[in-house]
């Protein structure tokens, strides 16, 4: 076995490794949030450019602000900031060692991550802080400064301890210096998370200086983007393998499926990698393809991650196969799903439906229920909610929507079926644990939390329909409402 660092990358056999040294890259990029999903798309771009003798001048600083960011710190900083990449389908498992980031600043050194923030040299700062870390509220979508943390921000405008409150005051530096202003990239889920990013940002700003915040929306990027890749946590699991398979000790490898996909809008204001020649889709509005993967794919996600829990799955394959939860997945995205979304250029929905399908059903990924059940406050408001508002303006069915709604519920009671305890996966899992344990006997009690339902919890369709699905799965337990309401 050898442990991953750049003198020892001629002895890995079978593994990818880059053929550029550290020193032959200049860093470009600051990014905020070195968690999986990062290492194992924008991270694999950028090696991929680097490869071919191309934008070498855009390598990637990493810092975040959580304490998690310091343990993904220690974890990559013997290793040169190297990570194996293993990309896996059903029938291979290839490895590949990226090196497209040349350093990590740790969380709680924000006077140096703020130095880097207003270095001419960065010319992009990106973020991947998931769909939680934007301060939405959630019933209307738009930026809340009355969060604690951006409040906090707001009082202290030299130590910001927010990802935007960083931001901001970077570019408060470089507009004193007359630096031209950085790109924010969002790569994180949310429908317009260039918009969602610009309003948090100038947001923030706008606590401290409006005219600040004018200059931040008028001159700053701000692009949207859908990016996609599969990207389980790392276990132990995943060590083991990276051993046992490749040889390679990496403290935290990341294991991911194949597919991978980045379409963006060219909207850049101090240049960019030439990020199209490593496969990256730029088109004039990323619109319809935000909704066909936020709707189908992330929706899906939600689709299954409910029943699987309740019923004890604990991988996102074996939920594809269980009768009931895969029968439960295909009627929800051909019935109300799918119908909400519009036309996408050059795609066939059916098509990226069976492609979605044969993505969750990919056994090597080992991706698990519990990653897909983690956040349902965040989540059901962006991937679920917004199709059933949709549905109802359209005079459309909600039943399969209005049922995971229900199965969400059920979940947050806190056990399942079978009495196990079900892990806390929710910022405000006691918050939603007592109105799971109200909606037993009242199920509407679970709609009254307007900023995750807003309108749509006060539809009576809605209404209606929730209350009837959550009866159901309490008296006949959840594997037999599933059947019978799919019919099964």
């Amino acid at each position: 076995m050898t442990k991953l660092n750049r003198a020892n990358l001629p002895s890995l056999k079978g593994v990818a490794v880059p053929n550029y040294r550290a020193s032959d890259l200049k860093p470009g990029i600051l990014h905020f949030g070195l968690g999986n999903f990062h290492r194992a798309h924008q991270a694999v771009y950028l090696d991929a450019l680097f490869n071919m003798g191309k934008s070498r001048d855009w390598g990637i600083i990493g810092t975040g602000v959580r304490p998690a960011d310091r343990d993904m710190h220690d974890a990559l900083k013997p290793q040169d900031w190297l990570t194996t990449v293993v990309e896996q389908e059903a029938s291979v498992s290839r490895a590949r060692v990226t090196g497209a980031m040349l350093g990590m600043i740790p969380p709680e050194d924000r006077a140096a991550i703020v130095r880097q923030l207003a270095d001419p040299a960065i010319r992009i700062v990106s973020i991947t802080v998931t769909e939680g870390g934007y301060f939405i509220d959630p019933a209307t979508g738009q930026f809340n400064p009355e969060f604690e943390e951006i409040a906090v921000d707001g009082r202290n405008p030299d130590d910001p301890r927010t990802v935007f409150g960083l931001i901001a005051l970077g570019l408060r530096k470089r507009r004193a210096a007359g630096t031209r202003p950085f790109t924010v990239m969002s790569c994180d889920n949310i429908p317009h998370n260039g918009v969602v990013a610009r309003n948090a940002v100038a947001g923030v700003a706008r606590l401290w200086d409006r005219g600040l915040a004018d200059w931040i929306a008028a001159t700053a990027a701000f692009p949207n983007g859908m990016v996609d890749r599969i990207t389980p946590a790392t276990t132990d699991r995943e060590r083991k393998l990276c051993a046992q398979d490749f040889g390679i000790e990496d403290n935290w490898p990341v294991y991911c499926e194949e597919f991978i996909q980045w379409v963006l809008e060219d909207n850049f204001c101090n240049g960019r990698p030439e990020l199209e020649a490593a496969g990256v889709q730029f088109v004039p509005d990323v619109t319809p393809f935000e909704f066909m993967k936020i709707r189908i794919l992330n929706g899906g996600h939600a689709a299954i991650a409910y029943p699987a829990s309740l019923l004890d799955v604990h991988f996102v394959h074996d939920a594809m196969n269980h009768p009931l939860v895969g029968a439960f997945f295909a009627k929800i995205e051909r019935e109300e799903i799918m119908p909400t979304v519009p036309p996408v250029p050059g795609v066939v929905l059916d098509d990226y439906y069976h492609l979605i399908h044969r993505r969750f059903s990919n056994p090597k990924i080992g991706d698990t229920i519990p990653r897909l059940a983690f956040d349902g406050s965040n989540r059901q408001p962006k991937f679920i909610v917004p199709v059933a508002r949709d549905r109802l303006k359209a005079g459309g069915s909600i039943d399969s929507l209005a049922f995971e709604s229900a199965l969400w519920c059920r979940h947050c009671f806190g056990k399942t079926e079978t009495g196990k305890d079900i892990t806390a996966g929710d910022p405000i899992w006691p918050r939603l644990t007592e109105l799971a344990a109200k909606a037993k006997s009242d199920p509407l009690a679970w709609l009254s939390m307007e900023d995750v339902y807003g309108d749509v919890g006060q539809s009576a369709i809605f209404r209606k329909a929730f209350a009837r699905s959550l009866t159901d799965i309490w008296s006949k337990g959840t594997a037999q409402a599933l059947a019978d309401f799919v019919g099964a």
